[in-house]
Protein backbone atom coordinates (compact mmCIF):
# COMPACT_ATOMS: atom_id res chain seq x y z
CA UNK A 1 0.00 0.00 0.00
CA UNK A 2 1.37 3.43 -0.96
CA UNK A 3 0.60 6.22 1.44
CA UNK A 4 1.69 8.24 4.45
CA UNK A 5 0.31 8.98 7.91
CA UNK A 6 0.35 12.54 9.23
CA UNK A 7 0.89 12.45 12.99
CA UNK A 8 1.32 15.36 15.38
CA UNK A 9 3.14 16.21 18.55
CA UNK A 10 -0.25 17.32 19.98
CA UNK A 11 -3.84 18.08 19.02
CA UNK A 12 -4.54 21.05 16.74
CA UNK A 13 -1.04 21.21 15.24
CA UNK A 14 -2.51 21.18 11.71
CA UNK A 15 -2.69 17.48 10.82
CA UNK A 16 -6.07 17.77 9.10
CA UNK A 17 -5.04 20.80 7.07
CA UNK A 18 -1.80 19.19 5.88
CA UNK A 19 -3.59 15.93 5.05
CA UNK A 20 -6.14 17.90 3.03
CA UNK A 21 -3.39 19.66 1.11
CA UNK A 22 -1.62 16.36 0.37
CA UNK A 23 -4.91 14.86 -0.86
CA UNK A 24 -5.21 17.62 -3.45
CA UNK A 25 -1.50 17.55 -4.35
CA UNK A 26 -1.43 13.82 -5.07
CA UNK A 27 -4.77 14.02 -6.90
CA UNK A 28 -3.35 16.82 -9.07
CA UNK A 29 -0.38 14.57 -9.89
CA UNK A 30 -2.81 12.03 -11.34
CA UNK A 31 -2.89 9.53 -8.46
CA UNK A 32 -6.23 8.11 -7.37
CA UNK A 33 -6.06 9.40 -3.81
CA UNK A 34 -8.13 8.78 -0.68
CA UNK A 35 -8.02 10.17 2.86
CA UNK A 36 -8.16 7.87 5.89
CA UNK A 37 -8.62 8.47 9.59
CA UNK A 38 -9.31 5.28 11.46
CA UNK A 39 -11.02 6.90 14.45
CA UNK A 40 -12.32 10.42 14.72
CA UNK A 41 -13.70 12.17 17.79
CA UNK A 42 -15.83 15.05 16.59
CA UNK A 43 -19.37 16.34 16.50
CA UNK A 44 -18.70 17.79 13.05
CA UNK A 45 -19.85 15.06 10.72
CA UNK A 46 -20.52 14.47 7.02
CA UNK A 47 -23.12 12.30 5.31
CA UNK A 48 -21.94 10.18 2.38
CA UNK A 49 -23.97 9.69 -0.79
CA UNK A 50 -25.34 6.42 0.59
CA UNK A 51 -26.60 8.13 3.76
CA UNK A 52 -23.83 7.06 6.14
CA UNK A 53 -22.05 9.25 8.69
CA UNK A 54 -18.31 9.97 8.85
CA UNK A 55 -16.13 12.72 10.31
CA UNK A 56 -16.45 15.97 8.40
CA UNK A 57 -12.68 16.31 8.01
CA UNK A 58 -12.52 13.14 5.92
CA UNK A 59 -15.52 14.25 3.86
CA UNK A 60 -13.69 17.46 2.97
CA UNK A 61 -10.43 15.63 2.36
CA UNK A 62 -12.28 13.41 -0.10
CA UNK A 63 -13.50 16.54 -1.87
CA UNK A 64 -9.91 17.80 -1.97
CA UNK A 65 -8.81 14.43 -3.40
CA UNK A 66 -11.51 14.76 -6.09
CA UNK A 67 -13.22 11.55 -5.04
CA UNK A 68 -16.48 10.53 -3.39
CA UNK A 69 -16.40 10.13 0.39
CA UNK A 70 -17.15 6.70 1.87
CA UNK A 71 -17.34 5.10 5.32
CA UNK A 72 -14.06 3.28 4.61
CA UNK A 73 -12.29 6.63 4.93
CA UNK A 74 -13.41 7.06 8.55
CA UNK A 75 -14.77 3.74 9.82
CA UNK A 76 -15.02 4.80 13.48
CA UNK A 77 -16.51 8.13 14.59
CA UNK A 78 -16.93 9.03 18.25
CA UNK A 79 -19.43 11.82 18.92
CA UNK A 80 -19.21 13.25 22.47
CA UNK A 81 -22.59 13.49 24.22
CA UNK A 82 -21.24 14.52 27.63
CA UNK A 83 -17.90 14.75 29.40
CA UNK A 84 -18.06 10.98 30.03
CA UNK A 85 -20.00 9.45 27.14
CA UNK A 86 -19.63 9.28 23.37
CA UNK A 87 -21.85 7.82 20.69
CA UNK A 88 -19.97 5.22 18.66
CA UNK A 89 -20.61 5.42 14.90
CA UNK A 90 -19.26 2.28 13.23
CA UNK A 91 -19.07 2.14 9.44
CA UNK A 92 -21.47 5.05 9.21
CA UNK A 93 -24.13 3.89 11.68
CA UNK A 94 -24.58 4.64 15.39
CA UNK A 95 -24.22 1.41 17.36
CA UNK A 96 -24.08 2.41 21.05
CA UNK A 97 -23.04 5.04 23.57
CA UNK A 98 -20.03 4.22 25.76
CA UNK A 99 -17.70 5.73 28.33
CA UNK A 100 -14.01 5.99 27.47
CA UNK A 101 -13.23 2.94 29.60
CA UNK A 102 -16.16 0.98 28.19
CA UNK A 103 -15.01 1.77 24.68
CA UNK A 104 -11.44 0.62 25.32
CA UNK A 105 -12.54 -2.53 27.14
CA UNK A 106 -15.29 -3.67 24.79
CA UNK A 107 -14.52 -2.20 21.40
CA UNK A 108 -10.80 -2.62 20.75
CA UNK A 109 -10.76 -6.00 18.96
CA UNK A 110 -13.83 -5.15 16.89
CA UNK A 111 -12.21 -1.85 16.01
CA UNK A 112 -9.03 -3.56 14.79
CA UNK A 113 -11.06 -5.89 12.60
CA UNK A 114 -12.99 -3.01 11.03
CA UNK A 115 -9.78 -1.06 10.40
CA UNK A 116 -8.19 -4.01 8.59
CA UNK A 117 -11.30 -4.33 6.45
CA UNK A 118 -11.25 -0.60 5.64
CA UNK A 119 -7.56 -0.53 4.76
CA UNK A 120 -7.99 -3.57 2.55
CA UNK A 121 -10.89 -1.93 0.71
CA UNK A 122 -9.10 1.40 0.19
CA UNK A 123 -5.82 -0.30 -0.74
CA UNK A 124 -7.55 -2.09 -3.61
CA UNK A 125 -9.49 0.97 -4.79
CA UNK A 126 -6.86 3.74 -4.59
CA UNK A 127 -3.24 4.43 -5.57
CA UNK A 128 -2.30 6.56 -2.55
CA UNK A 129 -3.71 6.82 0.98
CA UNK A 130 -3.27 10.05 2.97
CA UNK A 131 -3.78 8.94 6.55
CA UNK A 132 -4.28 11.14 9.59
CA UNK A 133 -3.50 10.35 13.21
CA UNK A 134 -5.09 11.92 16.28
CA UNK A 135 -3.64 13.90 19.16
CA UNK A 136 -0.17 12.59 19.96
CA UNK A 137 1.17 9.09 19.17
CA UNK A 138 2.85 8.87 22.60
CA UNK A 139 -0.02 9.20 25.08
CA UNK A 140 1.42 6.55 27.39
CA UNK A 141 -1.86 5.83 29.22
CA UNK A 142 -3.64 5.06 25.91
CA UNK A 143 -0.87 3.64 23.78
CA UNK A 144 -1.38 -0.05 24.52
CA UNK A 145 -4.88 -0.08 22.99
CA UNK A 146 -4.83 2.79 20.52
CA UNK A 147 -6.62 2.61 17.18
CA UNK A 148 -5.50 5.78 15.48
CA UNK A 149 -1.73 6.40 15.41
CA UNK A 150 1.28 4.06 15.18
CA UNK A 151 -0.79 0.89 15.43
CA UNK A 152 -2.64 1.87 12.28
CA UNK A 153 0.50 3.06 10.47
CA UNK A 154 1.96 -0.39 11.18
CA UNK A 155 -1.17 -2.15 9.93
CA UNK A 156 -1.06 -0.17 6.68
CA UNK A 157 2.76 -0.29 6.63
CA UNK A 158 3.19 3.36 5.63
CA UNK A 159 5.77 5.98 6.64
CA UNK A 160 4.91 8.76 9.10
CA UNK A 161 5.44 12.52 8.86
CA UNK A 162 5.49 14.18 12.30
CA UNK A 163 3.96 17.68 12.49
CA UNK A 164 4.75 20.23 15.20
CA UNK A 165 3.12 23.62 15.81
CA UNK A 166 5.75 26.34 16.27
CA UNK A 167 3.11 29.01 16.98
CA UNK A 168 2.27 27.52 20.39
CA UNK A 169 5.94 27.39 21.43
CA UNK A 170 8.13 24.51 22.58
CA UNK A 171 8.55 23.08 19.10
CA UNK A 172 11.99 21.54 19.70
CA UNK A 173 11.02 19.89 22.97
CA UNK A 174 7.76 18.59 21.52
CA UNK A 175 9.56 16.91 18.60
CA UNK A 176 12.46 15.50 20.62
CA UNK A 177 10.12 14.35 23.40
CA UNK A 178 7.72 12.64 21.00
CA UNK A 179 10.53 10.78 19.24
CA UNK A 180 12.08 9.75 22.57
CA UNK A 181 8.82 8.15 23.70
CA UNK A 182 8.40 6.09 20.53
CA UNK A 183 9.76 2.57 20.36
CA UNK A 184 12.73 2.01 18.05
CA UNK A 185 10.58 0.41 15.33
CA UNK A 186 8.06 3.25 15.57
CA UNK A 187 10.81 5.84 15.35
CA UNK A 188 12.18 4.19 12.20
CA UNK A 189 8.77 4.74 10.61
CA UNK A 190 9.03 8.53 11.06
CA UNK A 191 10.50 9.63 7.75
CA UNK A 192 10.02 13.37 7.92
CA UNK A 193 9.34 16.36 10.17
CA UNK A 194 7.05 19.27 9.26
CA UNK A 195 7.07 22.54 11.17
CA UNK A 196 3.67 24.24 10.95
CA UNK A 197 2.19 27.70 11.67
CA UNK A 198 5.43 29.66 11.30
CA UNK A 199 5.15 33.47 11.38
CA UNK A 200 7.89 35.81 10.22
CA UNK A 201 11.14 35.41 8.29
CA UNK A 202 11.77 31.76 7.34
CA UNK A 203 15.54 32.38 7.18
CA UNK A 204 15.50 32.89 10.94
CA UNK A 205 14.63 29.20 11.38
CA UNK A 206 17.46 27.82 9.25
CA UNK A 207 19.56 27.03 12.32
CA UNK A 208 16.55 25.31 13.87
CA UNK A 209 16.24 23.01 10.85
CA UNK A 210 19.93 22.11 11.02
CA UNK A 211 19.70 21.41 14.75
CA UNK A 212 16.63 19.16 14.37
CA UNK A 213 18.11 17.17 11.51
CA UNK A 214 21.38 16.70 13.38
CA UNK A 215 19.70 15.64 16.64
CA UNK A 216 17.05 13.36 15.10
CA UNK A 217 18.67 12.18 11.86
CA UNK A 218 15.27 12.84 10.24
CA UNK A 219 14.75 15.31 7.37
CA UNK A 220 12.75 18.46 7.97
CA UNK A 221 10.51 18.31 4.92
CA UNK A 222 9.30 21.87 5.24
CA UNK A 223 8.36 24.86 7.35
CA UNK A 224 4.78 25.89 6.62
CA UNK A 225 3.46 29.40 7.22
CA UNK A 226 0.53 30.24 9.45
CA UNK A 227 -2.33 29.99 6.96
CA UNK A 228 -5.32 32.24 7.60
CA UNK A 229 -8.72 32.03 5.92
CA UNK A 230 -8.03 28.62 4.38
CA UNK A 231 -11.78 27.81 4.42
CA UNK A 232 -11.17 24.22 5.55
CA UNK A 233 -13.71 23.58 8.28
CA UNK A 234 -12.47 22.83 11.77
CA UNK A 235 -12.67 19.21 12.86
CA UNK A 236 -13.96 19.64 16.41
CA UNK A 237 -14.87 22.12 19.15
CA UNK A 238 -11.49 23.81 18.76
CA UNK A 239 -12.96 25.39 15.64
CA UNK A 240 -15.43 27.39 17.77
CA UNK A 241 -12.53 29.11 19.50
CA UNK A 242 -10.95 29.75 16.11
CA UNK A 243 -14.21 31.32 14.95
CA UNK A 244 -14.44 33.43 18.11
CA UNK A 245 -10.94 34.76 17.43
CA UNK A 246 -11.85 35.99 13.97
CA UNK A 247 -12.06 39.79 13.91
CA UNK A 248 -15.39 40.21 12.18
CA UNK A 249 -16.94 43.53 11.26
CA UNK A 250 -19.94 44.36 9.16
CA UNK A 251 -23.32 46.07 9.06
CA UNK A 252 -25.25 42.83 9.74
CA UNK A 253 -24.77 41.46 13.25
CA UNK A 254 -25.53 37.71 13.51
CA UNK A 255 -25.46 36.13 16.97
CA UNK A 256 -24.64 32.39 16.99
CA UNK A 257 -25.73 30.78 20.26
CA UNK A 258 -22.73 28.83 21.58
CA UNK A 259 -23.89 25.46 22.89
CA UNK A 260 -21.71 23.14 25.02
CA UNK A 261 -22.10 20.17 22.66
CA UNK A 262 -22.53 22.08 19.41
CA UNK A 263 -22.33 19.90 16.30
CA UNK A 264 -21.68 20.77 12.66
CA UNK A 265 -20.91 24.34 13.64
CA UNK A 266 -19.39 24.66 10.17
CA UNK A 267 -22.95 25.44 9.02
CA UNK A 268 -22.11 29.11 9.68
CA UNK A 269 -18.82 29.10 7.74
CA UNK A 270 -20.19 30.74 4.55
CA UNK A 271 -20.95 33.95 6.43
CA UNK A 272 -17.24 34.60 6.84
CA UNK A 273 -17.15 35.33 3.11
CA UNK A 274 -19.97 37.88 3.17
CA UNK A 275 -18.25 41.26 3.48
CA UNK A 276 -21.05 43.02 5.35
CA UNK A 277 -21.73 40.24 7.90
CA UNK A 278 -20.30 40.08 11.42
CA UNK A 279 -20.65 36.83 13.38
CA UNK A 280 -20.57 36.68 17.18
CA UNK A 281 -20.64 33.60 19.40
CA UNK A 282 -22.93 34.26 22.36
CA UNK A 283 -22.59 32.29 25.61
CA UNK A 284 -24.55 34.41 28.13
CA UNK A 285 -27.50 36.80 28.23
CA UNK A 286 -25.08 39.69 28.82
CA UNK A 287 -23.35 38.91 25.51
CA UNK A 288 -26.61 38.79 23.53
CA UNK A 289 -26.67 42.50 22.66
CA UNK A 290 -28.90 43.69 19.81
CA UNK A 291 -28.29 41.35 16.88
CA UNK A 292 -30.01 41.51 13.52
CA UNK A 293 -30.37 37.74 13.39
CA UNK A 294 -29.85 34.71 15.64
CA UNK A 295 -28.67 31.24 14.65
CA UNK A 296 -29.33 28.27 16.93
CA UNK A 297 -26.90 25.60 15.68
CA UNK A 298 -27.00 21.83 15.92
CA UNK A 299 -26.05 19.93 19.06
CA UNK A 300 -25.29 16.35 20.03
CA UNK A 301 -27.25 16.77 23.28
CA UNK A 302 -30.33 18.91 22.68
CA UNK A 303 -32.00 18.82 26.10
CA UNK A 304 -28.72 19.19 28.01
CA UNK A 305 -27.74 22.20 25.91
CA UNK A 306 -31.19 23.76 26.10
CA UNK A 307 -31.14 23.53 29.90
CA UNK A 308 -27.72 25.19 29.81
CA UNK A 309 -29.13 27.92 27.57
CA UNK A 310 -31.99 28.53 30.04
CA UNK A 311 -29.67 28.62 33.03
CA UNK A 312 -27.78 31.45 31.36
CA UNK A 313 -30.97 33.42 30.71
CA UNK A 314 -30.62 33.19 26.94
CA UNK A 315 -34.08 31.70 26.44
CA UNK A 316 -35.74 34.94 27.61
CA UNK A 317 -33.50 37.07 25.42
CA UNK A 318 -34.21 34.91 22.35
CA UNK A 319 -37.99 34.95 22.92
CA UNK A 320 -38.01 38.74 23.32
CA UNK A 321 -35.88 39.14 20.23
CA UNK A 322 -38.28 37.06 18.12
CA UNK A 323 -41.35 38.78 19.57
CA UNK A 324 -39.84 42.09 18.48
CA UNK A 325 -39.58 40.86 14.88
CA UNK A 326 -36.04 39.49 14.83
CA UNK A 327 -34.78 36.91 12.33
CA UNK A 328 -33.98 33.46 13.73
CA UNK A 329 -32.85 30.18 12.16
CA UNK A 330 -32.61 26.93 14.13
CA UNK A 331 -30.74 24.02 12.57
CA UNK A 332 -31.20 20.42 13.77
CA UNK A 333 -30.94 20.58 17.59
CA UNK A 334 -31.50 24.32 17.43
CA UNK A 335 -34.71 23.66 15.47
CA UNK A 336 -35.84 21.18 18.12
CA UNK A 337 -35.30 23.78 20.86
CA UNK A 338 -37.63 26.21 19.07
CA UNK A 339 -40.67 23.99 19.64
CA UNK A 340 -43.08 23.70 22.55
CA UNK A 341 -41.77 20.49 24.12
CA UNK A 342 -38.83 18.09 23.92
CA UNK A 343 -39.79 14.49 24.78
CA UNK A 344 -37.16 11.82 25.48
CA UNK A 345 -39.34 8.77 26.14
CA UNK A 346 -36.50 6.29 25.56
CA UNK A 347 -33.68 8.25 27.17
CA UNK A 348 -31.74 8.42 23.89
CA UNK A 349 -30.93 12.15 24.19
CA UNK A 350 -30.42 12.45 27.95
CA UNK A 351 -30.02 8.91 29.26
CA UNK A 352 -33.14 9.54 31.40
CA UNK A 353 -36.22 7.61 30.27
CA UNK A 354 -39.31 9.78 30.08
CA UNK A 355 -37.46 13.10 30.37
CA UNK A 356 -39.43 16.11 29.10
CA UNK A 357 -38.43 19.73 28.76
CA UNK A 358 -40.36 22.80 27.64
CA UNK A 359 -38.82 24.47 24.60
CA UNK A 360 -38.64 28.07 23.46
CA UNK A 361 -42.23 27.93 22.20
CA UNK A 362 -41.44 29.81 19.01
CA UNK A 363 -43.11 27.19 16.82
CA UNK A 364 -46.12 24.98 17.64
CA UNK A 365 -44.37 21.61 17.46
CA UNK A 366 -43.21 18.76 19.69
CA UNK A 367 -39.96 16.82 19.18
CA UNK A 368 -39.78 13.14 20.11
CA UNK A 369 -36.32 11.60 20.36
CA UNK A 370 -36.04 8.21 18.67
CA UNK A 371 -33.64 5.29 18.95
CA UNK A 372 -32.89 5.17 15.22
CA UNK A 373 -30.76 8.01 13.87
CA UNK A 374 -31.67 9.56 10.53
CA UNK A 375 -28.73 10.25 8.20
CA UNK A 376 -29.93 11.47 4.82
CA UNK A 377 -28.58 13.40 1.84
CA UNK A 378 -31.53 15.64 1.02
CA UNK A 379 -32.38 17.76 -1.98
CA UNK A 380 -35.43 19.50 -3.31
CA UNK A 381 -36.87 22.99 -3.38
CA UNK A 382 -38.74 25.44 -1.19
CA UNK A 383 -42.27 24.42 -0.26
CA UNK A 384 -44.89 26.18 -2.43
CA UNK A 385 -46.45 27.67 0.73
CA UNK A 386 -43.34 29.78 1.35
CA UNK A 387 -43.86 31.82 -1.80
CA UNK A 388 -40.14 31.57 -2.52
CA UNK A 389 -38.86 30.99 -6.07
CA UNK A 390 -38.36 27.40 -7.22
CA UNK A 391 -34.62 27.01 -6.56
CA UNK A 392 -32.69 23.81 -5.83
CA UNK A 393 -31.64 23.17 -2.24
CA UNK A 394 -29.18 20.48 -1.16
CA UNK A 395 -27.84 19.42 2.23
CA UNK A 396 -27.88 16.57 4.68
CA UNK A 397 -29.69 15.53 7.85
CA UNK A 398 -28.27 13.84 10.96
CA UNK A 399 -30.76 13.60 13.81
CA UNK A 400 -32.43 11.38 16.38
CA UNK A 401 -35.51 13.54 16.78
CA UNK A 402 -38.84 13.65 14.95
CA UNK A 403 -40.56 17.03 15.06
CA UNK A 404 -44.36 16.90 14.76
CA UNK A 405 -46.84 19.70 14.05
CA UNK A 406 -50.60 19.80 14.30
CA UNK A 407 -51.86 19.81 10.72
CA UNK A 408 -53.30 23.32 10.95
CA UNK A 409 -50.00 24.69 12.27
CA UNK A 410 -47.71 23.18 9.60
CA UNK A 411 -45.71 25.72 7.63
CA UNK A 412 -43.14 23.57 5.80
CA UNK A 413 -39.90 25.14 4.61
CA UNK A 414 -38.90 22.50 2.05
CA UNK A 415 -40.45 19.99 -0.30
CA UNK A 416 -37.79 17.37 -0.97
CA UNK A 417 -37.61 15.21 -4.07
CA UNK A 418 -39.17 12.29 -2.19
CA UNK A 419 -42.25 14.54 -1.78
CA UNK A 420 -41.39 14.87 1.92
CA UNK A 421 -42.25 18.14 3.64
CA UNK A 422 -39.62 19.40 6.09
CA UNK A 423 -38.94 22.26 8.46
CA UNK A 424 -40.80 25.40 9.44
CA UNK A 425 -41.07 28.75 7.62
CA UNK A 426 -43.01 31.39 9.53
CA UNK A 427 -43.47 35.15 9.71
CA UNK A 428 -42.44 35.53 6.08
CA UNK A 429 -39.09 33.89 6.75
CA UNK A 430 -38.25 35.56 10.04
CA UNK A 431 -38.74 32.29 11.98
CA UNK A 432 -37.11 29.28 10.34
CA UNK A 433 -36.36 25.81 11.65
CA UNK A 434 -34.94 22.84 9.75
CA UNK A 435 -33.01 19.60 10.13
CA UNK A 436 -31.04 20.47 6.98
CA UNK A 437 -27.33 20.98 7.63
CA UNK A 438 -25.38 22.86 4.96
CA UNK A 439 -28.37 25.17 4.50
CA UNK A 440 -26.30 28.33 4.18
CA UNK A 441 -23.93 26.75 1.65
CA UNK A 442 -26.82 27.09 -0.80
CA UNK A 443 -25.75 30.42 -2.29
CA UNK A 444 -29.16 31.51 -3.58
CA UNK A 445 -30.86 30.80 -0.26
CA UNK A 446 -28.16 32.48 1.83
CA UNK A 447 -28.35 35.56 -0.40
CA UNK A 448 -32.17 35.65 -0.21
CA UNK A 449 -32.07 35.46 3.61
CA UNK A 450 -29.33 38.07 3.98
CA UNK A 451 -31.04 40.41 1.53
CA UNK A 452 -34.22 40.25 3.62
CA UNK A 453 -32.15 41.36 6.62
CA UNK A 454 -30.46 44.04 4.53
CA UNK A 455 -33.83 45.35 3.38
CA UNK A 456 -35.09 45.49 6.99
CA UNK A 457 -32.04 47.63 7.87
CA UNK A 458 -32.27 49.72 4.68
CA UNK A 459 -28.89 48.42 3.54
CA UNK A 460 -27.98 47.86 -0.13
CA UNK A 461 -29.04 44.52 -1.63
CA UNK A 462 -26.03 42.40 -2.66
CA UNK A 463 -25.26 39.82 -5.33
CA UNK A 464 -24.59 36.24 -4.24
CA UNK A 465 -21.15 34.96 -3.31
CA UNK A 466 -20.36 31.61 -4.98
CA UNK A 467 -19.12 29.50 -2.05
CA UNK A 468 -18.69 26.32 -4.12
CA UNK A 469 -16.21 27.97 -6.49
CA UNK A 470 -14.44 29.67 -3.59
CA UNK A 471 -14.10 26.36 -1.79
CA UNK A 472 -12.38 24.60 -4.68
CA UNK A 473 -10.14 27.63 -5.20
CA UNK A 474 -9.17 27.40 -1.53
CA UNK A 475 -8.26 23.71 -1.89
CA UNK A 476 -5.96 24.68 -4.75
CA UNK A 477 -4.51 27.66 -2.86
CA UNK A 478 -3.89 25.53 0.22
CA UNK A 479 -2.22 22.81 -1.85
CA UNK A 480 -0.01 25.32 -3.65
CA UNK A 481 1.00 27.04 -0.42
CA UNK A 482 1.94 23.74 1.21
CA UNK A 483 3.80 22.55 -1.91
CA UNK A 484 5.79 25.79 -2.08
CA UNK A 485 7.03 25.28 1.47
CA UNK A 486 7.70 21.54 1.33
CA UNK A 487 10.45 19.60 -0.37
CA UNK A 488 7.74 18.17 -2.60
CA UNK A 489 9.96 15.82 -4.58
CA UNK A 490 11.32 14.30 -1.37
CA UNK A 491 7.78 13.95 0.01
CA UNK A 492 6.66 12.13 -3.12
CA UNK A 493 9.71 9.89 -3.11
CA UNK A 494 9.13 8.81 0.49
CA UNK A 495 5.42 8.11 -0.09
CA UNK A 496 5.83 6.27 -3.39
CA UNK A 497 8.97 4.23 -2.66
CA UNK A 498 8.55 3.31 1.02
CA UNK A 499 7.32 -0.19 0.18
CA UNK A 500 10.45 -0.97 -1.84
CA UNK A 501 12.91 0.55 0.64
CA UNK A 502 11.12 -1.06 3.55
CA UNK A 503 11.24 -4.50 1.91
CA UNK A 504 14.96 -4.04 1.25
CA UNK A 505 15.48 -3.40 4.97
Amino acid sequence: MKGVMIQGTASDVGKSLIATALCRLFANEGFKTAPFKSQNMSNNSYVTMDGLEIGRAQGLQAEAAKTEASVWMNPILLKPRSDQLSEVVLLGKAVETLSGKGYRDRFYNLGLSVLRQSLDHLGRAYDVLIMEGAGSPVEINLKDRELVNMKVAEMADVPVFLVADIDRGGVFASIIGTLALLTESERQRVQGLIINKFRGDFDLFADGISWLEEKTNISVLGVLPYINDHMIDGEDSLSIQQYRNKKMSGDIDIAVIELPYASNINDIEPFFYEEDVALRFVRTADEFGRPDAVILPGTKSTIHDFISLKEKGLDKRIRAFVQNGGFIVGICGGYQMMGQTLVDDNGVDTGMVGKKERGLGLIDAVTFFQKEKQTIRSQGTYHPQTGLPKERIVGYEIHLGRTDFLQQNKRPFFLFDSNREEGYYGENGKIIGTYLHHLFYNDDWRTTWLNAIRASKQLPIREKVNIGSLKDEHYEQLANTVRNHLDWEKVKNIVLTWENHHEDD
